[in-house]
């Protein structure tokens, strides 16, 4: 069987990137970085092994948004894409938003709950985690 393919890229077509794979640890975060990064009350994400990732077009710019993330977006028009963790070498998150189908990756849980916003009461009935999701959960 083939593992899935998932493209996506930015909003001014400058970066596009291939995922293949399903992705894993699909979730809401709520942290304050990711807010700040991308300008919105919560970030979905999903991982994938960074052999599975590629950028297929243009170059992801990043930052370092703190000493063990690095973040990756594009140049010209400011999309949020990727979020790098040095604790995580073998790993890329990207924003499911910047999918082609990002209703094809659904989140399962909230993550960083402890630092949403008062205002942000989603009924999904997804676990919430006040911090990452351990391994376990």
């Amino acid at each position: 069987m083939d593992a899935p393919v998932f493209e996506g890229g930015c909003l001014c077509g400058a970066v596009r990137f291939r995922a293949t794979g399903a992705g894993a640890n699909r979730c809401y975060c709520h942290c304050r970085s990711c807010r700040g990064a991308s300008g919105a009350p919560f970030v979905a994400w999903a991982t994938w092994p960074a052999a599975g990732f590629a950028v297929t077009r243009g170059a992801l710019a990043t930052h370092r948004s703190s000493p063990p993330v690095t973040r990756g977006f594009c140049a010209a028009c400011g999309t949020a894409l990727t979020y790098a963790h040095r604790a995580r070498p073998g790993e890329i998150d990207v924003v499911l938003a910047a999918l082609d189908d990002p209703a094809a990756v659904a989140p399962e849980c909230h993550i960083w709950w402890s630092q949403r916003l008062p205002w942000v009461v989603p009924g999904d009935g997804l676990p919430r985690y006040a911090e990452w999701r351990t391994p376990e959960a």
